[in-house]
């Protein structure tokens, strides 16, 4: 919400912006200075309207006219950056028009003329900012209704109330909060509503805020404090200072046993209001909100707890939808082909309460034939913004909440369709290559990315999809009603175009192929920064990517690609180029124009060598080459490297490199220890020779994260016995023979994954006994790296592992486990090791949840299973086999 100071401040900004002259004289560089500048202020006016939830419409008209100049200096700005770093680039043959000087002032001009209009039209139609958001605005309106649901039209609350119930009972003698966290429309409200009613009564004072009620906290621990010491509403206090008023609720507190429901809390103020509740009396606070990061941040461990609401499951989905959508019998139609639609469009509503309810309403009003409910599954997008349009309202609550930056972020995940798993790792470069990261001086931009990427999360705007083994999000995916949301809002601030959504406007500045529909002018578009191709096996239109020479951002993955597009040499303000997954083979020389590049991620194609071209890419922060084969049974050979020019270690910004090929180039080796930055390093084909220089070089790389070293054959020593210090390793992953296990590996404190492939160790070097001492590892893999014939895993070691997989481990016969081994282990595999014999060792961890056997022999296999001996010991857990 937008206080009063907040938009006195925006007023004044757009009072300046439009009393002050616009003047775009001069030179072409002073000409565009100004420009500049100009663009600069009116960044600050967007912000601040951007915060407005409900202005005028007057003022929208105003905001997107604006916009649109806005995003024309931008490309003006692009124009003349390009033509400078024309000048500068190698010289190279094109049949493209040059970026004129006169070009680009005549464009200046209109600007320039546009500018003046746009100031004129705000006074001359006395254009408001004013808002006109109140109290009943739609997500209050949203809000209210689970307070007055009866009790038996809730659907799928026994579970969650038994657990809040059972936490209010608990816990004698001592106080509580419990943050009760879901996206909106998951049923918080309705929940916690229920379990206040159910037991207020057992407290000597009680009271229900609606926390997004109030703007000013004075007037939220106002009303509070008269509802709990003055029900009858007789002599209520006035109090307005929030020091006074949480004194004086702590004084009337002090001896009594209190229930205090905060509902829709979505503040960053909660650290101090929670100095009015007395940690005594068995009290209770239950906190409702959107905003995981403010539970998170502000959460007492000793005194706070946080439940997250899940969704619906199915069944009690279908009986909640069914109610809503044929409430004659509350059941699905008998015609299958109705039924067939009825379920997708549940479907489509991932359990989420309000989207279940509004969706069943919508069917109901729908005649019953096939053809009206596919229309209705087919406008789906379109009926958001009209029928089903009380859903974007609350959804959208959660967007106008956040902060200016964060918007730009979020509502970049509509570039990829529907339901797809968006790889956490590229998002953030992307977000990085579109300057939405803010710039501090002693954080690199990817950590401010994570930051942002667990700050939309928290907020439950965007959700985790596939999990890393450490806790972190690995891809991450939008509800499908927040996606539509996204796309709607996206459009209506030309933030970009969805292919089949409509045509290339003049503004928009990103493109997303997300079908074959695609309109091409002939023109160039200078407007396009961002050219994303985010389906599977797209080809791209010929010719387009000559015409939107300003590009940033070309991600190509999964297309349909043998060379590289024609005209990508003329990018010259690339800053990322992903051609993941394509059958491309070769990178032309003249990459080496792209002197702005970032990122260029060329995985899992053909390329098996770099120009040496690439050394003038002294920007470049991730270069990502090489291919992995995929097989059922995983071979040596799997990882194939990229060759590298030989002063690679010249490109200082780097901060990933993977996978090179070293090919017994020392010289190579050794300059890599110019890579100050580097976080993460894949290197094969390393020959045992270069050990030493391998060895020296690793202890340099101080900032080095993540090491996979391959050596050059089967059967090769992987020489690394001679560091000494290395660096502050999280994921280590080793492929080769090893005389010995290094005995440097146990001082990686932090190491949390690593994995032994080849590494065929004797006997007499188990290496069990280094590994288990690492207090955080989380998953260790074992492939043909052990020749001894039984793993031991004593009481006390490995207290944190997750994951454990024994993969080709032919010699080994047993496998024990002590008391109080693997304590945390919840999945083990074991894959080809032909010898083992009786599980026994295996049939008593306590947390495992998941047995993963792969050709495996079924004398070790049955006993578990579930007519098997041991299978008492393991009944709790899921076992595969193949």
């Amino acid at each position: 919400m937008i206080t009063e100071a907040s938009a006195s401040y925006l007023y004044n900004k757009i009072d300046n912006f439009v009393a002050a002259e616009v003047k775009l004289r001069g030179s072409l560089d002073q000409r565009i200075n100004e420009l500049t500048s100009e663009h600069e202020l009116i960044t600050e006016v967007l912000k601040g309207a951007d915060a407005l939830k409900e202005p005028d419409n007057q003022f929208r008209v105003w905001i997107k006219q604006l916009r649109n100049i806005y995003h024309d200096i931008g490309s003006v700005v692009g124009m003349y950056t390009y033509r400078k770093t024309e000048k500068n680039a190698t010289p190279w043959y094109t049949g493209l028009p040059k970026m004129r000087s006169h070009d680009i002032s005549d464009k200046i001009d209109d600007i320039e003329k546009r500018l003046k209009s746009i100031k004129e039209k705000k006074e001359r139609y006395s254009v408001s900012s004013t808002s006109t958001s109140t109290s009943t605005s739609a997500e209050h309106q949203a809000g209210i209704a689970p307070l007055y649901t009866p009790e038996t039209e809730i659907v799928g609350i026994e579970e969650p109330r038994k657990k809040l119930v059972y936490w209010v009972h608990g816990f004698e003698q001592a106080y509580r909060t419990m943050f009760v966290v879901g996206m909106s429309g998951s049923g918080k409200t309705a929940l916690v509503k229920v379990v206040y009613e159910q037991l207020k009564a057992d407290f000597d004072c009680h009271v229900w805020l609606t926390a997004s009620m109030f703007e000013k906290m004075e007037d939220l621990l106002s009303t509070m404090y008269n509802k709990l010491s003055n029900p009858a509403g007789v002599g209520q206090s006035s109090s307005t200072s929030s020091q006074d008023l949480i004194g004086m609720l702590k004084n009337y507190l002090i001896d009594k046993r209190y229930l205090i429901v905060l509902d829709n809390w979505n503040r960053n103020d909660w650290r101090s209001v929670r100095y009015a509740f007395q940690n005594c009396n068995n009290s209770r606070v239950i906190i409702t909100t959107t905003r995981g990061d403010i539970a998170s941040l502000c959460r007492d461990t000793s005194t706070d707890d946080i439940y997250k609401i899940p969704p619906l499951p199915l069944d009690k989905a279908e009986e909640l939808f069914c109610r809503e959508a044929f409430p004659e019998s509350g059941m699905y139609p008998l015609e299958p082909h109705l039924r067939e639609v009825s379920e997708r469009l549940l479907i489509k509503c991932e359990g989420l309460p309000l989207g279940i309810v509004e969706m069943g309403k919508h069917l109901s009003r729908k005649e019953r034939r096939e053809s009206i409910f596919k229309q209705v599954e087919s406008s789906l997008q379109d009926e958001f913004e009209r029928e089903l349009s009380s859903i974007q309202q609350v959804l959208l609550s959660g967007y106008n909440d956040l902060p200016y930056h964060l918007k730009c972020c979020f509502l970049y995940m509509g570039m990829f369709p529907e339901d797809q798993q968006v790889n956490r790792r590229m998002l953030i470069r992307l977000w990085i290559a579109e300057d939405f990261i803010e710039k501090r001086n002693q954080t690199e931009p990817e950590d401010i990315g994570e930051g942002y990427l667990k700050e939309l999360m928290e907020r439950n705007l965007v959700e985790a999809s596939e999990m890393e083994f450490d806790g972190r999000p690995r891809t991450c995916r939008l509800h499908n009603f927040m996606h539509k949301i996204v796309l709607s809002k996206a459009k209506d601030e030309q933030f970009c175009l969805v292919t089949g959504e409509g045509n290339i406007s003049e503004k928009v500045q990103r493109i997303s192929i997300q079908s074959s529909e695609l309109n091409i002018q002939d023109e160039g578009m200078y407007h396009i920064r961002t050219f994303f191709s985010a389906s599977l096996g797209r080809k791209i239109p010929r010719g387009i990517i000559p015409r939107m020479i300003l590009l940033k951002i070309l991600h190509l993955d999964n297309a349909i690609l043998d060379a590289l597009p024609k005209g990508i040499k003329e990018l010259l303000l690339l800053k990322y180029l992903s051609l993941r997954n394509t059958n491309i083979k070769q990178l032309p020389i003249s990459t080496g124009r792209l002197k702005l590049l970032e990122t260029l991620n060329l995985k899992q194609t053909l390329v098996t060598s770099l120009p040496k071209s690439l050394l003038d890419l002294q920007k470049l922060r991730h270069l990502l080459v090489g291919r992995k084969s995929f097989a059922y049974r995983e071979a040596f050979d799997a990882v194939h490297g990229v060759m590298v020019h030989e002063e690679i270690g010249s490109l200082t910004n780097l901060q990933n490199l993977s996978f090179v090929r070293a090919d017994g180039d020392h010289k190579l080796i050794l300059g890599l220890q110019n890579l100050k930055k580097l976080r993460k390093l894949g290197i094969v084909d390393l020959p045992s020779s270069s050990g030493s220089i391998l060895c020296k070089t690793i202890q340099m790389l101080t900032s080095l994260r993540s090491l996979s070293m391959k050596s050059s054959k089967m059967g090769e020593i992987l020489s690394i016995k001679e560091i000494n210090k290395p660096p502050q390793l999280q994921r280590l992953y080793l492929w080769g023979s090893l005389e010995r296990m290094p005995s440097w590996i146990a001082k990686l404190d932090d190491l949390v994954r690593i994995r032994l492939k080849w590494s065929r160790l004797p006997a007499s070097d188990n290496p069990i006994t280094i590994l288990g001492k690492l207090n955080n590892l989380l998953e260790l893999q074992l492939l043909d790296a052990y020749t001894g014939n039984m793993l031991e895993f004593c009481g006390g070691t490995f207290l944190k592992l997750k994951i454990l997989e024994l993969n080709q481990m032919e010699q080994l016969q047993m496998i024990k486990t002590g008391k109080g081994a693997l304590p945390g282990l919840q999945k083990l595999s074991i894959i080809l090791c032909p010898k083992l014999r009786d599980p026994i060792g295996i049939a008593n961890i306590p947390q495992l949840k998941e047995l993963h056997f792969r050709e495996m022999p079924q004398d070790y296999v049955k006993p578990l299973l579930r007519s098997g001996p041991l299978h008492h010991f393991v009944r709790h857990v899921r076992i595969r086999q193949d």
